[in-house]
């Protein structure tokens, strides 16, 4: 690999992963930041609420824009506004302005994380692709299981603000870094109408992303408790296995982006959603088998991210000219899966304890693989169309 290609590769990593600790690193500090105001931890809550909002409404908005003006600008922008949300965070002199401040670095993250998957999908070669998308998104996943450790460090030696002053300084140089990392990439020659005659297919592929989402947050928003409830598991056991289930995301896209390239962005996407069906039935049967859950959590993650890597790299072949708004919408579809995700595992927690989550979530599997393979044959059709 050329130097200038791991130089995009680096600050591509290092840009995802410092998003995703503003995404994770909250949840642990909200004590301390409702302490902080003399707010309950309900009202605190909605610092990750109003991000996530602001992030899946307006992330299709800026890959549309990036689309049609380039992505240099508005990852620049991005990183500008991150900087600006995080130091408010800091200091805000109210609850209302701390609220406020969550809502622009919603903003800026929807500005920046879509448009570096995009930017990546443009410049990587194209027998590469699936390998490239695959180290970013590593960095994204990283930040999954280091920024809870991350922020309560900090927090320990230097108090709850530190770690958003750290962040902004970090989105300071990072803005200065991308600028010049992404000022080679031309811009798009396309002037059409880039949604039209599109909008339902691109709704139709994303909504893979949703089934997907669901099928892993359903239960992973309520790891811990089941641990606690099923195998009672102390705090440092539950910390060590999401940190299993970490590693295996991280090294699962990592490999899905090898057997990507090497066999096809359809065929690996499709096979891990087969296998991911599998193993959270096996996660039901054996949840409660005490050390074997440690290896299943590996294995859950390794499986369920290599998918979600192999098809991120085959959105980023099968739309080319769109690659900006279809990554920004399957960045929502995700937030979207996330959401409902969480919200039928409470109700299955509620009805029917958490031993059902596992099943419950090999049925979602089992949708996103059916409504995958239907995208492929809705495009063989289009394209054998096409050349008649």
């Amino acid at each position: 690999m050329e130097l200038r290609g791991k130089l995009s590769l680096s600050v591509g990593w290092i840009t995802l992963f410092l998003m995703g600790i503003d995404l994770f690193v909250v949840s642990p500090l909200l004590p301390f930041i409702s302490e902080a105001y003399n707010v309950s931890s309900a009202m605190t809550g909605w610092m990750v609420t109003v991000f996530g909002v602001t992030y899946a409404f307006f992330a299709p908005f800026f890959g549309w824009l990036s689309d049609k003006n380039g992505r240099r600008t508005f990852i620049t922008f991005g990183l500008l506004l991150f900087v600006i949300s995080n130091i408010l965070t800091a200091f805000a002199p109210s609850f209302f302005l701390l609220i406020v401040s969550r809502i622009l670095a919603g903003l800026s993250v929807a500005s920046i994380t879509p448009l570096i998957y995009a930017i990546i999908g443009d410049t990587a070669p194209p027998n590469r692709r699936g390998t490239w998308l695959s180290i970013v998104v590593s960095g994204h996943l990283t930040a999954l299981w280091a920024g809870a450790p991350f922020g309560t460090l900090l927090e320990h030696f230097l108090g709850w603000r530190s770690v958003f002053v750290v962040m902004a300084i970090i989105g300071g140089i990072l803005a200065v870094v991308n600028f010049k990392t992404w000022k080679n990439v031309p811009k798009s020659d396309i002037t059409r109408n880039l949604l039209e005659g599109n909008l339902l297919r691109i709704l139709g592929s994303v909504s893979v992303t949703t089934t997907w989402a669901i099928s892993m947050y359903a239960l992973y928003v309520y790891l811990g408790a089941a641990l606690y409830s099923e195998n009672r598991f102390s705090s440092s056991e539950i910390a060590l296995a999401i940190t299993f289930y970490g590693i295996g995301a991280v090294l699962g896209s990592l490999i899905s982006g090898q057997l990507t390239d090497r066999f096809g962005e359809r065929k690996i996407s499709k096979v891990t959603l087969i296998f991911l069906t599998l193993i959270f039935i096996c996660l039901g049967i054996f949840f409660s088998s005490g050390a074997w859950i440690y290896f299943f959590l590996f294995i859950w993650a390794l499986v369920g991210y290599a998918g979600f890597t192999s098809y991120q790299a085959r959105l980023a072949v099968e739309y080319s000219n769109e690659r900006g708004i279809v990554m920004a919408w399957n960045n929502t579809a995700l937030y979207i899966g996330i959401t409902i995700g969480s919200m039928i595992g409470g109700f299955v927690v509620s009805n029917w304890g958490y031993t059902f989550l596992p099943y419950v979530c090999s049925i979602a599997a089992i949708l996103s693989f059916v409504l995958s393979t239907q995208k492929v044959q809705e495009t063989k059709k289009e394209s054998a169309f096409s050349d008649t």
